[in-house]
């Protein structure tokens, strides 16, 4: 590693000493447009062809640079064919850009670099600032939902809270799932620290050609961000871009009311007289003596949700001169949560700019600074509004809360979700500072050298505060507690990169070499302490009170210290833009697999160009037709740290006591077995890719077949306790999982009149995940235990099946009488109890009768989008949505006693002989009946109208005398409408592999309506 640094550090010493000679040169100027509607484009690269002398457009479209006069200026716009143009002596060229209508002649970025879409072999999809833009999504991963096929974003109604985001299935069980990101050449985990507006493109690379680059983190797909930096030679630039509005949740569950509840509960309790079958004990009685006199009681939805006040405000200057560029914002947001008292606020920054002090350096930096803080909703409040009584009033009249015991309430439901809310006193803070400095070298006319140095660096608290009080009988306390959670982060990467242009005839090559070197540190602790005074919360974040008792918490992997080192190289070759060639090669070191740390992670591609072939010229169906095919090998290293590790737990139930003084012993048992040998996880994928655009290309058609697998997947298997594992696992590389699938792009362009255009664009991708096999064959993982009041698990994972399928008994109807349960394989049951399969056939109903269910991982995603503009107005209307997933209802069966039922549940319960067979009796709760069944897996599926957005912006002299360059006003409705057939708020429901699509009281998704307005100076 040292040997390399003080290579790198010579090069750069080299570089200083380079001089180049540069021919006589013309300052060269003009105007950039739109070529469909004769507007300015801001941000466009003029370049003189084969060097890195170049300049930006201003937000009047004009560019200047100085330039030899034989030379071949490019201009390159993302969206927009890319113009080769001989500047033939001439000092005052403008161009007019063509939109890629077909999206194949767009420059996309790609892993170190950019290229043209129809040279690349890879799967590659690019979101544009203004598809991100136009959204009301707070987290710029939420606004790419249904844009790029084989891209499932799943959403979480908590403020600040970032989507889960797969791309092309689920690829690992025992790792993270989430893409890599890269933002600005620098590498995260997540991208909750950017402003949407902040944000010049996304690029998403989906194959293993495109992401092997990448190679230690590029399993899940990579995310490339650019954001928005300054031109050249450009005017300041003032924007301020805000909206205001509420937020409403969306396909509320009614719950049943106080008459309804009571009716319910006084079922149940002579459900519990005949399940007893001690005659010692009597019969209850009637919970509730008169329920029809109850009424409607209390709504606890209405009660503790709100609509919530939501607002954005974003300021930013952009500008630049011949040496120097600049882009800086400043954004504030302000989100109040669905429930009352919760909140999230968040301060961003961005500074970026770029110095040219001699023609052959350019130094820069982008640094990105975010402050939130959150006033967070109380856990499982959700499932406490569920479940409260309706007959338990708030507050009673004399100002003391409800007691739930008064009220019919048992064990179960105890608890005033009133009481809960207003004592919960939690507040999270997040300070994190990211970015980078980089400098690029011309050391010869095609030889360029860019090294860069990145970070991420924060600190996220977490402080929790119980005060003294008594609100109920079951909701008291006896003493203060303050609970302190500090997580530290500090990461850098140092990237160094040589690249290689070369073009002479019909050849076209760029190689890349590079070096990089990462470091990722960790830091956790958690104390509390009780008896604390509450003397404000400035006091609590700070730290404990000097006479404080403060305790630390051991928590797992409280230090986390991990280092990687790569060497990578590409090559891309073109000849005749006819046949097209893409090979890397990448080597990764990671720490957490010492002592086999490297591996090797190849990729190649290739494509073909059919219509710039000779016998292609005469034929007017294609204006474009390409092949294309790559393989590739990639790793995944976001694993659990160190898992090659032994480790040993020590915990009470281990103590032993002997001796003549009896005296208490501490025991230890090994807490997980793992091989003597631990692997990387490899994805292992091939891609064959159809590109087409017809009718001068307005219409464009993209097709990809891929195959994906996991191989070396690391994961638990159980063992046998007997072993002496404490947690029954054996941890290693056991398992090959694969995603198989196609996917489907087709988008229209067109533009009928000068004063109307518009654009059309439907994406569907199909997936299919399968494991393959497992080590130990067919021992299955059983898992997902949210939700289940009965400690049952409700998914299964197995050779054969997806990740984490629902797995449990198939209900075949519901008892009516008592001789059909005496005929039947549950004797315990009675009657209104489901009636299972017997699916081996054996005669008995056991647990070897569970079956699958369903499946959580999507095998369906699509959207569809367009956009209309007619003068001075423009919409924007998106589409999105899944098909052919489930999803498991552990809301109607998480009971302990007598929470309340959903007004679906009460209308169509059994309760009595006749009444249903599809629905049981409100026993519902018992552990036969609770036990995961297909009575809980409903449809996934669901068809949303993503955003709708209608925009207006004022003729372009209205306030130019104020200095006003445009002003846009718009309001904006996203989920406004959701279809769908599942029972609860939202069937959009991720977590944890194995836990995934388990609703269990999940903060649900809401609708947002927005009023904003775009003003530039």
């Amino acid at each position: 590693m040292k040997r390399i640094y003080t290579i790198s550090g010579l090069l750069l010493l080299f570089t200083f000493l380079s001089t180049a000679a540069f021919a006589q040169n013309l300052t060269i100027k003009g105007k950039v447009t739109d070529a469909a509607n004769g507007d300015a484009l801001i941000g466009v690269t003029v370049a003189v062809k084969g060097t890195t002398t170049g300049t930006q457009t201003d937000a009047n479209g004009a560019y200047s640079l100085s330039a030899p006069s034989d030379a071949t200026l490019q201009v390159s716009y993302i969206g927009y064919t890319t113009l080769d143009i001989a500047v033939a002596g001439r000092t005052a060229i403008d161009f007019k850009l063509q939109g890629s209508n077909n999206q194949l002649q767009q420059v996309v970025v790609i892993g170190y670099g950019t290229q043209r879409k129809v040279d690349n072999t890879g799967s590659v999809a690019s979101v544009k600032a203004a598809d991100i833009n136009n959204q009301a999504s707070t987290n710029p991963v939420a606004a790419l939902q249904g844009k790029v096929s084989g891209v499932t974003v799943t959403n979480n109604g908590t403020p600040g809270s970032s989507p889960q985001i797969t791309i092309r299935g689920l690829g690992t069980v025992y790792g993270n799932v989430s893409p890599l990101y890269v933002v600005d050449g620098v590498w995260y985990s997540d991208i909750s620290f950017l402003n949407n507006n902040d944000i010049e493109n996304i690029t998403i690379l989906k194959d293993a050609s495109s992401t092997a680059i990448y190679g230690v983190r590029a399993a899940n797909g990579v995310v490339l961000i650019t954001t928005k930096h300054g031109a050249k030679d450009s005017k300041p630039t003032v924007n301020y871009n805000g909206y205001v509005g509420f937020q409403a949740i969306t396909n509320q569950v009614k719950m049943a009311n106080a008459s309804e509840y009571a009716t319910a509960i006084n079922e149940l309790v002579d459900y519990g007289n005949q399940l007893n079958t001690d005659p010692t004990i009597p019969p209850s009685g009637p919970t509730f003596a008169d329920p029809s006199s109850l009424g409607a009681g209390t709504d606890w939805y209405k009660q503790i949700l709100r609509k919530a006040f939501v607002t954005s405000h974003q300021v930013s200057v952009t500008g630049g001169t011949k040496a120097i560029t600049y882009n800086y914002s400043f954004g504030y947001l302000d989100q109040d949560g669905l429930v009352k008292t919760n909140n999230y606020k968040r301060y961003t920054l961005h500074l970026s700019n770029e110095f040219s002090p001699f023609s052959f350096l350019k130094i820069g930096y982008n640094a990105n600074g975010v402050i939130n803080k959150s006033k967070d909703a109380p856990d499982g409040i959700f499932h406490q509004i569920f479940s409260a009584a309706p007959t338990l009033p708030v507050r009673n009249a004399d100002g003391t809360y409800g007691d739930p015991a008064l009220f019919g309430a048992s064990s179960g439901n105890n608890f005033n979700p009133q009481a809960t809310l207003d004592f919960y006193n939690q507040v999270t803070k997040n300070d994190r500072i990211t970015g980078d400095v980089h400098a690029e070298f011309s050391i010869l006319k095609n030889l360029k050298f860019r090294t860069s140095l990145g970070g991420d660096f924060g600190t996220q608290e977490v402080r929790n505060f119980t005060p003294l009080y008594s609100a109920t009988p079951a909701q008291t306390t006896t003493t203060t507690n303050l609970d302190i959670n500090q997580t530290k982060t500090k990461n850098w990467i140092w990237e160094n990169t040589l690249t290689y242009d070369y073009q002479v005839k019909d050849h076209r090559l760029t190689a890349l070499l590079g070096y990089s070197a990462q470091n990722n540190r960790t830091t956790q602790l958690d104390a509390r302490a009780d008896g604390v005074p509450y003397n404000g919360s400035g006091n609590l974040y700070s730290s404990f009170p000097a006479d404080a008792d403060v305790t630390r918490i051991a928590t797992a992997a409280s230090q986390l210290h991990t280092r990687t080192l790569s060497q990578f190289a590409r090559i891309n070759y073109s000849f005749q833009n006819k046949y097209l060639i893409n090979a890397s090669l990448r080597r990764d070191g990671a720490s957490q697999f010492f002592p086999n740390p490297y591996g090797w992670f190849p990729s190649v591609g290739a494509g073909w160009v059919v219509t710039n072939e000779s016998f292609m010229k005469d034929q007017h169906i294609f204006d474009v037709l390409k092949l294309r095919g790559s393989w590739g090998k990639v790793g995944n290293s976001v694993v659990p740290i160190n898992p090659s590790v032994q480790t040993v737990a020590n915990d009470p139930y281990l103590t032993a006591i002997f001796g003549n003084a009896q005296i208490a012993n501490p025991g230890s048992s090994i807490n997980t077995f793992v091989p003597p040998l631990i692997r990387w996880e490899k994805g292992v994928s091939s891609d064959f890719g159809l590109e087409m655009a017809f009718l001068n290309n307005r219409l464009s058609f993209e097709a990809d077949y891929y195959n994906r697998e996991t191989q070396d997947a690391i994961f638990a298997i159980p063992v046998l306790g007997s072993i002496g594992s404490a947690s029954g696992n054996l941890i290693g590389n056991q398992a090959t999982i694969r995603n198989r699938g196609i996917e489907f792009m087709l988008s229209w362009k067109d533009q009928p009149s000068e004063s109307f255009s518009y654009s059309l664009s439907g994406n569907i991708g199909f997936n299919n995940n399968k494991v393959l096999s497992v080590l130990s064959g067919n021992t299955p993982i059983y898992d997902g235990g949210n939700g289940l009041s009965n400690g049952a698990l409700a998914t299964r994972t197995i050779v054969g099946d997806p990740i984490g399928v629902f797995y449990g008994y198939k209900v075949a109807g519901v008892f009516q009488t008592t001789q059909e349960i005496a005929a039947s394989k549950q004797p315990t049951a009675i009657p209104g109890d489901f009636i299972y399969e017997d699916i081996n056939k054996d005669g008995s109903l056991d647990t070897r009768d569970r079956t699958v269910l369903g499946n959580p991982n999507p095998k369906i995603s699509y959207g569809f989008n367009s956009t209309f503009n007619y003068k001075s107005f423009d919409l924007t209307l998106d589409f999105q949505g899944v098909a052919d997933v489930s999803v498991y209802n552990a809301n109607i069966a998480y009971r302990f006693g007598n929470e309340n039922f959903t007004q679906d549940f009460y209308n169509n319960r059994w309760h009595g002989e006749g009444t249903s067979n599809t629905y049981p009796s409100t026993n519902v709760g018992s552990n036969a009946n609770s036990a995961p069944n297909s009575f809980y897996v409903e449809s996934g599926a669901y068809f949303r109208v993503r955003n709708a957005q209608l925009g207006y912006t004022l003729p372009g002299n209205t306030f130019k005398k104020l200095g006003v360059q445009k002003i846009r006003f718009y309001a904006n409705a996203q989920n406004a409408i959701n279809i769908f057939g599942y029972k609860g708020f939202t069937p959009e429901i991720g977590g944890t592999v194995g836990n995934m699509g388990i609703d269990a009281s999940v903060y649900p998704l809401f609708a947002t309506y927005n009023f904003g307005v775009n003003v530039t100076f």
